[in-house]
């Protein structure tokens, strides 16, 4: 199975550093240099080894709407019904985004599909519930090698844990102790070949309607103007840049709504051969959503 951790993230740890150690986890992707990498639900801050981004909409309150980064080959799409050829990846990352998606077997039956191994990560079930987020839909945990998923049925499931939360920790020391040391609120789940995972209340609906907010600004992004440049430049090196400029993105593409694993081009539109399915482009960004499902803004990739 795949290292945790790089040497850098295990050197910081050693010495205390547990906030950089988390940090550098986004520069950990433990493949070869030839191998395929999808960034599923990239956002506006995608893993700088993705070879390939895919995400649903150019922008989502989801992600407070922080610019989409297009920086190499992306797609429209969704998550559970991925347009992509089966095997089309070496690794799949899926970072903070399955527990956006009302329909996690769909989600993970298409991460297994297009890839040949992967990365999950999400908040853990246990913060969720106690400060749980108004777009997330699904508690994640892992335990034993097995992702643990529990459905919501609506956003604040757990008033009565909210309130002790509220009451005993929500303060500015435990905050900042979650801050310095983040890896034990979060799970990481590394597979290869099959994603182990059991959904514990697959008979919840999960599919409500997202809560009103009048928030649109970022939680905890203060110094945000010099982080970004900060991440900006970590991309730029970290990318592979002229490999991603000379990708053939039709070669891994399929048709999200009958599977054809072919697709013409038809001035700036794709069009299926096999279900005459056509497919429009935004600045030359395929919009590949499945013509057989209604297109609202669920927030998943």
């Amino acid at each position: 199975m795949f290292p945790r951790e790089s040497i850098a993230m295990r050197l910081c740890k050693a010495v205390g550093l547990q906030g950089v150690a988390w940090s550098l986890r986004r520069l950990h992707c433990p493949v070869a240099r030839d191998a395929l990498v999808l960034d599923v639900g990239s956002g506006g801050n995608p893993y700088p080894r993705a070879n390939v981004l895919l995400d649903a909409f150019e922008d989502t309150v989801e992600r407070y709407h922080t610019p989409l980064i297009k920086d190499r080959p992306i797609v429209f799409g969704l998550a559970e019904r991925m347009p992509f050829k089966s095997k089309a990846f070496d690794f799949v990352i899926a970072s903070h985004v399955l527990e956006h998606t009302s329909d996690p077997a769909a989600f993970i039956g298409e991460l297994m599909r297009v890839g040949k191994a992967g990365y999950i990560e999400t908040p853990d079930a246990l913060i969720e519930r106690l400060n749980p987020f108004r777009f997330h839909r699904l508690e994640v945990t892992d335990y034993q090698d097995r992702l643990i998923i529990y459905k919501k049925p609506s956003w604040r499931p757990h008033p009565d844990w909210v309130d002790l939360y509220e009451r005993k920790l929500k303060d500015h020391q435990f905050i900042g102790f979650m801050q310095s040391r983040p890896a034990p609120f979060y799970t990481r789940f590394y597979w290869q070949d099959t994603i182990a995972y059991e959904v514990v209340n697959p008979e919840v609906h999960a599919g409500w309607p997202l809560p009103a907010t009048t928030s649109t600004s970022v939680p905890g992004n203060g110094g945000l103007g010099l982080r970004k440049k900060l991440v900006a430049a970590m991309r730029a090196i970290f990318s592979q840049n002229a490999r991603n400029r000379n990708l053939d993105l039709l070669q891994l593409l399929r048709c999200p709504s009958c599977g054809n694993g072919h697709l013409n081009r038809a001035g700036p539109a794709l069009v299926c051969p096999h279900c005459g399915a056509e497919y429009p482009s935004i600045a030359g960004i395929p919009v590949l959503y499945p013509k057989s499902s209604a297109q609202t803004n669920s927030g998943s990739a």
